[in-house]
């Protein structure tokens, strides 16, 4: 059990740099696992794992993406670090979709990865507080579906058509500004696994540190 724990940190590690890679390259990420240039250090692929929540995250990004627009107080997604961004939607694609991943599981995990790759200081508590109250949505909406579709409604319609129109703009123009500040924290989540060693990529690294450098080709993933 340890073992598949550490497996499966390692490749929601390997899933965020590409995550993080196909945003830097403009690109999606399923071109990136389908260009054959994600592989590990020993050049062997990735993990079925990391590869399932990779595609997953790709064909799930507007759901995923209507959500967190939701529940992302005051921080639209074009206005979050890259890093984060991808955190949250590593995250919430596996609260939504994995069911054999508890949702405390998936928050920790995220908020370790915010930790150690995390664009700003705040960036655990900032993961931790949306994720929260995704957790707290999902157990609304398995007590009044009604409801829970209505909020569906709501959330998606604000999403194409968002009101404050500085969101707009930039969100038109692509715009990546750093975030500032926190939202409040969720309630502590359980662990899947806090031993693993967090390895930074080079791209990552990059972002840790708030530069623009790009990452070279091949996209190495290795940990």
């Amino acid at each position: 059990m340890a073992s598949r724990r550490h497996e499966r940190t390692a490749a929601r590690q390997s899933a965020l740099q590409v995550l993080y890679t196909s945003e830097i390259k403009g690109t999606r990420p399923s071109d990136l696992l389908d260009s054959g240039l994600v592989l590990e250090d020993d050049g062997k692929s990735l993990s079925d794992y990391a590869i399932g929540l990779i595609e997953g995250v790709d064909e799930k990004m507007l759901p995923i993406d209507v959500r967190l627009n939701s529940t992302s107080e005051n921080w639209k997604l074009n206005r979050m670090p890259i890093v984060d961004r991808c955190i949250l939607r590593l995250a919430t694609y596996e609260m939504l979709f994995v069911d054999e991943v508890p949702v405390s599981v998936a928050i920790n995990e995220a908020v370790e990865l915010a930790k150690d790759f995390g664009g700003e200081d705040e960036s655990p508590r900032f993961v931790n507080g949306v994720l929260g109250r995704i957790a707290r949505q999902l157990e609304e909406d398995a007590k009044d579906p009604e409801a829970a579709r209505r909020r569906e409604e709501e959330a998606l319609a604000a999403y194409a058509f968002p009101t404050n129109e500085e969101d707009s703009a930039a969100e038109f123009a692509g715009e990546q500004p750093a975030a500032e500040g926190a939202v409040e924290n969720a309630p502590a989540a359980e662990s899947e696994d806090t031993s693993a060693d967090a390895v930074s990529s080079e791209e990552l690294a990059c972002a840790a540190e708030e530069s623009t450098c790009a990452p070279e080709e091949p996209v190495n993933v290795g940990l």
